[in-house]
């Protein structure tokens, strides 16, 4: 089974793209500083390098 990932929005969404926004929201980032844990898996890696300069990640 994938390990999970532990995701932070670090960065506001204010000024980001409209696809940058559907992602963050795809991933379940609505605010600032909330956490998620996710499954490691190639569509949420794809997901996570599409706004890498607004997140953090730890495994």
């Amino acid at each position: 089974m994938s390990a999970g990932l532990k995701i932070t929005l670090v960065r506001s969404q204010i000024g980001a793209t409209t696809a940058q926004r559907a992602v963050l929201n795809g991933l379940g980032l609505t605010k600032l500083n909330k956490t998620v844990v996710l499954q490691n898996s190639p569509e949420i890696i794809g997901m996570i390098a599409k706004v890498s300069h607004m997140v953090k990640v730890e495994e």
